[in-house]
Formats: C-alpha cells, structure tokens, sequence
C-alpha cells in the first residue's frame, strides 16, 4: 500500500460522507457500497493494512474519542447492562456461532470456527450510534450502547487471543483462560487511570492549550501500546484514560476544551470513514482467495447465511433472556400496585422498546475485520474465516443498518420523564450558574479599584436578576479594563459551582456538560473581544 493509496481512500471517503450527509443518508451504508463496488475495478491493487496498524492506530482514538464525552456516573449506573452485553453476550456469541459455523460450513474444524465466533463478536456502535443521536435515543439507551462498545472490544480481543493460542498450540501468559481475562481487565485499566494521572499533572503546568491538545492526541496510542507490552488489555487502558481525562476536563483551561472538542469530532469523521471504507475495499479480493479452501460456492453460501444469520439472532435472544423477565415482573409489579399491595421495584429493568433496538444493533465493524486480518497465516481455514467475517460485517451493516432507524421510528421512544427531568436538570442548572455568578462578585479581585469593582457589580448583579446580559456599551475605560477579571471570576466560580453539583449528585452529567460548553464559548468571546 502507497501513500496516494491512502491518501486517495481518505479523500475519497470523506467526500462520499459528505455527500451521503448531505442527502441524509447513512453515510457508512454508503462508503461500504460505494467501496465494494470499487474493488471489482479490473487491476485495482488491494488495499491493506497490516492488522497490528489498525489496531493500534485506528482504534485507539475512535475509542478515545468516545470515553472523554461519556459519563462515568453513567457508566456505573449502567454497569450490569453494559457487562452484561459487553462481556456476557460476547462469551455467548463467541461460542454459539462457533458451534454454528463447525456445523454449517464445510471444511471448517470447530478450533477455527470457535475463533470465527471471536472475531464476529463484539458489534461495533459507530453506525448504531450515529443514527440514534440523530434520532434522540433516550440518553439511558445511549449509555448502554456507548458503554457497551467501549467494553465489548476488549473481551473480544482476549477471546481471540485465547482462540489463536488453542489453534497454534502456543502459551499464553496464563495457562487458565480466566486469570488471563482477569489480568487484561485489572492491568489495563490501572494502566490507563495511570496515565490519565500523569496526563492530567503535566496539563496543569503547561498553560498552553496547543500543548495540552497534542498531549491528548497521544494519549490513546500511548495507553494501547503500552498496556499490550505487558500483555494487558489495550483497549481497556485506553477506555480507563479517556473516561477519567474526560470527567475531569473541568479542570483544564477553556481553550484547550474547546480545540480538543473539535479535533477529536474531525478525528472521528476521518477515522469512521476510513474504516467502512476500508471493508468495503476488501470485497472482491476476500472471496478472490475462496477457490484456494476447495469449498464450494453453494457450500460457502449456505455456511455464511447460517453464520450471519445466528449473529443477528443471538443477540435479540440474549437480551430478551436476560431483560425480558423484568418486564413481566414489571407488569406484576404494576398489578400489584393497582390492588394496593406493597412491591419492590425491578431492578435494572428495561422497557421492551429498549430491548428492541438493543437488539438491533448488532453491526459489526473495524474490530472484526482488524481480527479477521490478524488471523494467522498457515492457519487451517484462514482464508475462510476472513470471508465469513466480511459477510458477516458488511452483512450486519447492510441488514440492521437501512433498518434501525425505521424500528426507531416505529417504537416511538420519547421518554416524556426524560424530557421533563432534564428541563429541570437545565433550570437547576442555570440557579446555581446564576448564585454562584452573585456569590463571586462579593471578592473584589486583587489589585482593582473598589469603586470601579462596585459599579462593575452592581451592573453584574441586575443583569443576573433579570437574567439577561450586561449592558456594556456605557462603560467607562475603567470598567472596561477591569471586565475581563470579573468575567473570568465569575465563569472560574460557576464552573466550580456546577462539579460541585455534579459530584453531589444534583445535576446529571450531561447537563453539567452541556452547560460547561457554554461557559467556555462566553469566555472565549469574551476573550476575542479584548
């Protein structure tokens, strides 16, 4: 692979997300035709890259990206849910579509098939995500799902592992399989919180936001590479430091959120299309290699259609299994209540539209075909495992993809508590902002005239009365000069003001977010404007 090769794939994708965004279409759909299409040129050189480089540089930041805007309160308050499919449904579909694919597609021992089930485990919620922000998911539905693929790649990574060490008979660190799951998890996370401690120490000596931005960019990689020097799990190091960096990015200066903001959203857009692109640029050389397995073409049709077909099944059946019992004690709950008697409340129930479009979103992606290429060589059945986790991945994506939204639609799921909570979550919020806006205005900053500090607050203070901006264009060059230190004293306190709250827990997450992003665009106005 060149480098105008992939210059040419990343231009080229980003253009076709561009395009199919703007004609609102789902632009992952699209690239994967498009892209599939495009590998059947006749004497198109196949495009690949090494599956270590994928991991290790593709992966990092898309996962990254992802834990610094994800609650970590979210994150503990779904934890059963997430584990729940981010380690239990993997285990389950590793070995049922195993055992599936042994049976059902010729020529492939159940050794290679088991390690089938590794590689087509873990869903990718790139697409599924996309589309419910989009749509306006309820935010408990979106935790689960984010969570969830923050978790699923590493115990499907480990999965693998395990299964290419029982194919080649080579050692892994562990000799038992769960001491070695056990370590992945454990030293990967302390890796990643780790790091995050250093990262945060060194960004709160440098004041410099281009600084601190690049730091974070290495952040991903350098948790990754090295939690798997010591044969932990990378994945989880990376998820640990961007969840940890991410609750405490209060503590960073205004400009180095709001670069970060935007370089990992570019990041995400470029990475996402480069990833379907890439898969779909797979197509004509993986069923190139067919004939070499000596399977035959009504026999390889029929394995893969009982493959993908068991890995869109077995999650709906895993999640109304685990999740479905709630409901009907939801139901008796709801009984009960009517005839007046004394009930406990469900723990981690779902409601059945939930579990529906947790169902649905099963797509797989860049971990998949990562794993499908990291395969090794010599390995009886490579070349058939590889094609089976294309129609796997592209199969998912073409099915559940067009599909998801309409399911959505149908289920019709706004959440009027939601809605009603988080209109009072945002005028709890504004309170606070606005006491502690006053509270702040009682300390004359060091060095400032008092006189001049009195006007200044008492301009401040019936602005924030009548909750409207101060009027500042009857300034006098006194006022104007001392402005700036007012307006930073007020957006440090209501800052402080609002993880205060947070940590409490007065406000949600998402909303103490939402209203430090709106702090940092008022002071970096307020800063342009000296």
């Amino acid at each position: 692979m060149s480098a105008i090769q992939l210059l040419l794939v990343v231009v080229g994708a980003i253009a076709v997300t561009a395009f199919a965004s703007r004609k609102g279409r789902q632009p992952a759909l699209v690239v994967v035709v498009l892209a599939s299409a495009i590998s059947f040129i006749p004497g198109l050189p196949r495009f690949e890259l090494a599956p270590e480089l994928i991991l290790s540089v593709v992966l990092p930041p898309l996962l990254y990206s992802a834990a610094l805007d994800f609650s970590f309160v979210s994150f503990a308050r779904n934890l059963r849910p997430i584990l729940s499919l981010g380690i239990g449904l993997v285990v389950v579909s590793t070995a049922v579509t195993g055992v599936v694919a042994a049976w059902a597609v010729p020529g492939l021992a159940l050794v290679p098939a088991l390690l089938l089930g590794a590689v087509v485990a873990p869903p990718d919620a790139v697409a599924a995500l996309s589309v419910g922000r989009k749509l306006g998911l309820p935010k408990k539905l979106m935790a689960i799902l984010t969570g969830e693929s923050l978790v699923n790649d590493a115990a499907a990574l480990t999965l693998f592992t395990l299964a290419v060490a029982a194919a080649t008979g080579k050692d892994t660190l562990f000799g038992n399989p769960f001491l070695l799951f056990g370590y992945g998890v454990l030293a990967g996370v302390l890796i990643g919180l780790a790091l995050a401690l250093v990262v945060h120490w060194t960004r709160s000596r440098l004041r410099d936001s281009g600084l601190e931005t690049a730091l974070g960019l290495v952040v991903p990689f350098a948790a990754y590479l090295l939690a798997e020097e010591v044969h932990a799990s990378g994945v989880l190091a990376v998820v640990a430091a961007g969840i940890a960096l991410g609750h405490n990015d209060a503590k960073a200066s205004f400009a180095t959120r709001l670069q970060g903001r935007q370089v990992w959203r570019s990041l995400d857009v470029l990475l996402e299309a480069f990833v379907f692109a890439y898969m779909g640029l797979q197509c004509k050389f993986v069923f190139a290699a067919l004939p070499a397995t000596g399977i035959s073409w009504q026999g390889f049709v029929l394995g893969a259609a009982a493959v993908l077909a068991v890995v869109l099944l077995v999650r709906p059946v895993w999640v109304f299994l685990t999740y479905g019992h709630g409901v009907l004690r939801g139901r008796m709950t709801g009984r009960n209540w009517r005839r007046g008697r004394r009930t406990r409340l469900v723990p981690h129930q779902l409601p059945w539209q939930y579990m529906a479009v947790i169902s649905w979103t099963g797509m797989r992606g860049v971990v998949t075909m990562a794993a499908a290429a990291g395969v090794p060589a010599g390995l009886p059945g490579r070349d058939l495992i590889q094609a089976l986790a294309f129609v796997v991945a592209v199969g998912t994506l073409l099915i559940q993809g067009p599909t998801l939204p309409l399911l959505i639609r149908r289920l019709n799921l706004a959440a009027p508590e939601e809605e009603r909570r988080a209109e009072w979550g945002a005028a709890k919020a504004r309170d606070i902002v606005r006491e502690a806006a006053r509270d702040s205005l009682g300390t004359v900053p060091e060095g400032a005239d008092p006189a001049v500090f009195g006007r200044l607050r008492e301009r401040f203070t019936t602005a924030l009365a009548a909750s409207r901006e101060s009027d500042e264009t009857r300034m006098t060059p006194a006022e104007r000069a001392l402005l700036l230190t007012v307006r930073q004293q007020m957006l440090a306190a209501q800052r402080t003001a609002l993880v205060r709250a947070r940590k409490a827990g007065e406000l949600p997450d998402d909303i103490v977010r939402g209203e430090l992003e709106r702090l940092d665009l008022e002071e970096a106005a307020a800063d342009a404007a000296r």
